[in-house]
Order: structure tokens, then C-alpha cells, then sequence
């Protein structure tokens, strides 16, 4: 094993973190600095032209459209549904579901609505955190549990964006490959209801709601199952959210426990519901969810149209077209559905203007923050090629540098790692996404060394990545925000970090035991 390879190729991801941890520097300052030590590694050790990284970093750029622009639409829509009262409609409504029991009102508020608010587009650890506290809930909680709520499906999140990478970097089709995803997620997803009782209640509240926390995480995972066998993946996010939400209502039925309870709501909560009917504030939610049933669905044209016959391929790398595929891409239906929603949420000229100016205030960092690190697993992927874009030398490349050294420092044990580093990315780059284009080519690799199934792996990775959320300082810092409470996400952090790391050694022992 060549140590100085291995260090120097570890080197952009370690400043990175040191930046993030030590130096609290924001994440798209450090994937920037991250960015430049990539090249200057890739060119100066890794023999790299600079042409070679810089077209790489572009085509990385072009590739996390799906997530950059995601973020871009879709806080646009937020920003719009907020000023319009949209928002605190839709919260009115959570506050009064299951007041009496409060296991099926954990599961319903951050499971079930905080699936659903992710793969919509939506935040949950900005929307839920006011609506933990006014339930009586402590500052504590209402950071922690939106944070975690939706972790395990987070591979679903912004319609399925995370696999759809996935799908990207492995050249296979979303159908084919979510299938490695979702065998975790019945498991993933109940130990997540249970970390939630954890942290509310301790062992006594587990135990008291082990039930329900059961059905709801088995719910989420059998739906994930069988979104994928329907070749649905998109909206997998979308059917989890509301099946959670549908069963765990049946279940105050089958309890004979109240359902929803309009006492608990204030004059401000019922001012918003006076203000706008409901099916206007989920107007650019039920719209975007019909036109990504209409482009999604099998058994309609529009799929076929709109993934592969205007694939909209642009070869950035010779040989390697990026496919743009706009009209299938979910950020362009949550911009269709938003322009469409326009007359039901009847915003004015003031809200749209405030709601433009928050927009080109707050969205281009967390763009940038996406497209940085993408650049940078690009530049990794083809470290040490020619201007030929051939490798000749693989010990020029980082990735194969990396495989080589988890290989021999792993062996046949490298499936328990490779969750753990899924994790790491997940922190680092801030998105599950940006881990899976940072890790997916040295999983493939190290796992065709030792003779283990790649594809498992790198999926395996992904979840770690959705599991970071729960100790990203950036989400933490929202949902603080949120309630006002800046500052008491260091505590929360010291909690949900040792939930992600127990939750990732159980997708671990999974990936062990598939992997071969």
C-alpha cells in the first residue's frame, strides 16, 4: 500500500471535515477549499491535467442538476407556500391529529408528515420544530426528532432524488437499483421510530409504544418494498408518508383513541385556517404529485418520452454524456406545480416579491454547497486520466488508490465500513446525494477486489449518508432556528450521534450479511 497515495487522496476530504468540525466554517465555503485541494492534489500528485480535473468538475456540476436544482425550486415553493399562509395552514392541521396519544403522535407528525414534507421538497427540521413545542413537547425534542423523523427514507427525499443519482452513477435503471435501497428500509425505519421513543421517553416510552413504532416502521419499509416491485420509486417518499399517516390513524380507530382534537388550536392557528381552505394550501403539493405519477407511471407514454426519448444527453467528458432529462427531472414539475398554484394561493405582488427576495438571499448557498461536492467526486472518479481521458497508470487515480487500501485494510469486513463512510460523507457534504456521488465509484471498485456484491455496498452507503442528516449541524442549526433556540443543537448533537452510530451498525450487520 503506498501510505503518501492513500493520505493525499484522503487529504480534500479530511480539510473538509476539519473545517466543518473545528472551524464551524459553512458548507459551501469548506466544499470550495475542499474543491481546490482536490485539484491541486489531482494535478500536482495524481499527475492530472488541469483541463482534465476542471471538465471533470463541470460535468460533476452538470450531474447534480437533479439535486441543485431541486433545492432551488423547491425552496422557491416553500418560500411562496410560507408568505401565503400555506405553511401555517398545513401546521394547523398537524396540531390537532392525535392529541391523546403521543407514540401514534410522534409517528404521525415526524415519520409519517416528515417523510412526506422531504420528498415533497419541503424541510422538515424548519416546518415541524414550531409544531413539537406548541404540542408541549421540550426545545430538546423538537430539534432532535424532525431531524430523524425522516432518515430512513431519506434516499426518497426530494422525489426520489438520491437513488436517481444513484441510478446515474452506476448506469443502471432507478427501477433495477432501488430494490438494494429498500430491502433496508423496514428495519432502518422502525430502528429510527424506536430511537424517536429513545429520546422522548427513554426505555420506558419504547416500550410503552414498541407496538405502534413496529407498524409504523414496517409500514414505511413494505411500501418503499413495494413502490419499487410498482416501479414507482419517485414517489416512494410520497406513498410512505401517507401510509404511515393512514395507519397510524387506523390504529386511534382500532385504540377507539380521539383523532384529531380543533381545542388545541390558537387564534392565530385559526386565523390561518379562515384565511386559505386547506385543499388551497396543498395545491402545489397535489398538483406536483400528479404530474410525477404522470411521468413516472409504466403504464402511461410520458416515461418513455420523457427519460429516454428527450434524454437530453450533453457530453461534457468524451465518451460520458450527462443526461439532463428536464422534463422527467422532479425540480421541473415543483416549478410547474408552483406557477400552477398560483391562483389558489392568490399570493400578492408584496408576498411574491418577499417571498423573491428570501429566495436569491438563501438558495444560491446550499446550491452551491450541492454542485461543490459533486465537483469534486467528478474530480476523483478521473483523477490521473490524459487529455485522451484514458487511464494508463491506475495508481494515478484516487479512487483506485482508495479500493486498493480498503481492500487490504479491510478485506472481506469492508461491507461493515462501508455504511460508516456513508455516514462520514453524509456529514461531510451535508446531503445523501453528495455522499452517494462521493463514494458509489470506490464501493464498485473495492468490492469487485474482495468479491462482494457492489451495487449492496454502495446502497448500504447511501442509507449511512440519510442517517447523517440526524447529526449535520447545518439541519440541527434549522430546527434550532426554527424554535428560536440557536445554540442547544450541540446538546442534541451529542444525543443523535450516538443514535446515528447504533442505527448505522445495524445497517452494517445487514450489509455483511447480503454482501456475499
Amino acid at each position: 500500500m503506498d501510505l503518501p497515495a492513500v493520505v493525499l487522496a484522503l487529504l480534500p476530504i479530511l480539510i473538509v471535515l476539519i473545517l466543518l468540525i473545528w472551524r464551524r466554517t459553512a458548507a459551501d465555503v469548506a466544499g470550495i477549499i475542499g474543491w481546490l485541494a482536490t485539484a491541486l492534489v489531482a494535478w500536482l500528485y495524481f499527475q492530472t491535467p488541469l483541463r482534465v480535473a476542471l471538465t471533470a468538475s463541470l460535468a460533476g456540476v452538470v450531474a447534480s442538476f437533479p439535486i441543485t436544482l431541486m433545492v432551488a425550486t423547491s425552496l422557491l415553493q416553500v418560500f411562496i407556500m410560507a408568505e401565503t399562509g400555506a405553511i401555517a395552514r398545513v401546521v394547523t392541521l398537524l396540531k390537532a391529529i392525535a392529541p391523546h396519544n403521543q407514540v401514534v403522535q410522534i409517528m404521525i407528525v415526524n415519520v409519517g408528515f416528515g417523510t412526506l414534507l422531504a420528498a415533497m421538497g419541503a424541510t422538515p427540521v424548519s416546518i415541524l420544530p414550531p409544531i413539537m413545542l406548541a404540542l408541549g413537547y421540550s426545545s430538546f425534542v423538537a430539534i432532535a426528532l424532525p431531524a430523524l423523523g425522516y432518515d430512513a427514507l431519506c434516499t426518497y427525499a426530494l422525489l426520489g432524488v438520491p437513488v436517481v443519482v444513484f441510478s446515474g452513477f452506476v448506469g443502471l435503471p432507478v427501477d433495477e437499483v432501488g430494490g438494494y435501497f429498500a430491502r433496508f428500509m423496514p428495519v432502518i425505519s422502525t430502528c429510527i421510530a424506536l430511537g424517536m421513543l429513545w429520546i422522548v421517553g427513554k426505555w420506558k416510552l419504547v416500550w410503552k409504544g414498541l407496538l405502534p413504532a413496529l407498524i409504523a416502521g414496517l409500514t414505511a419499509g413494505a411500501i418503499a418494498i413495494g413502490m419499487n416491485s410498482l416501479h414507482l420509486v419517485p414517489l416512494t417518499g410520497v406513498a410512505a408518508g401517507l401510509g404511515v399517516v393512514v395507519i397510524m390513524l387506523a390504529y386511534l380507530v382500532a385504540t377507539r383513541s380521539r383523532l384529531y382534537d380543533r381545542s388545541l388550536l390558537n387564534e392565530a392557528d385559526r386565523a390561518a385556517g379562515a384565511r386559505l381552505s386547506l385543499r388551497a394550501a396543498l395545491s402545489p403539493w397535489l398538483i406536483l404529485v400528479a404530474f410525477a405519477v404522470l411521468v413516472n407511471l409504466p403504464a402511461l407514454p410520458f416515461y418513455q418520452l420523457t427519460f429516454q426519448t428527450w434524454a437530453m444527453p450533453l457530453e461534457i467528458i468524451p465518451g460520458a454524456p450527462e443526461k439532463v432529462r428536464l422534463f422527467w427531472q422532479a425540480y421541473f414539475w415543483i416549478l410547474v406545480s408552483t406557477l400552477l398554484a398560483l391562483p389558489f394561493l392568490r399570493p400578492t405582488r408584496q408576498q411574491l416579491g418577499e417571498s423573491l427576495q428570501k429566495w436569491i438571499k438563501r438558495a444560491p448557498r446550499p446550491m452551491l454547497a450541492s454542485a461543490v461536492f459533486f465537483a469534486i467526486a467528478y474530480m476523483i472518479n478521473h483523477s490521473g486520466k490524459g487529455l485522451d481521458w484514458t487511464l494508463s497508470d491506475p495508481s494515478h487515480n484516487m479512487v483506485a488508490v482508495l479500493a486498493n487500501a480498503a481492500s487490504a485494510g479491510f478485506g472481506r469486513f469492508y461491507p461493515l465500513a462501508a455504511p460508516y463512510l456513508g455516514l462520514l460523507a453524509g456529514f461531510v457534504s451535508g446531503s445523501e446525494a453528495s455522499a452517494i456521488a462521493m463514494l458509489t465509484a470506490l464501493h464498485l471498485t473495492t468490492a469487485e477486489k474482495i468479491g462482494a456484491l457492489g451495487l449492496l455496498i454502495a446502497a448500504a452507503s447511501g442509507i449511512g449518508g440519510g442517517l447523517a442528516s440526524v447529526i449535520s449541524p447545518a439541519k440541527l442549526q434549522n430546527a434550532s432556528a426554527a424554535i428560536g433556540r440557536i445554540g442547544e443543537e450541540a446538546g442534541v448533537l451529542r444525543v443523535t450521534f450516538g443514535i446515528s452510530l447504533v442505527i448505522t451498525a445495524v445497517a452494517a450487520a445487514m450489509t455483511l450479511a447480503w454482501a456475499f
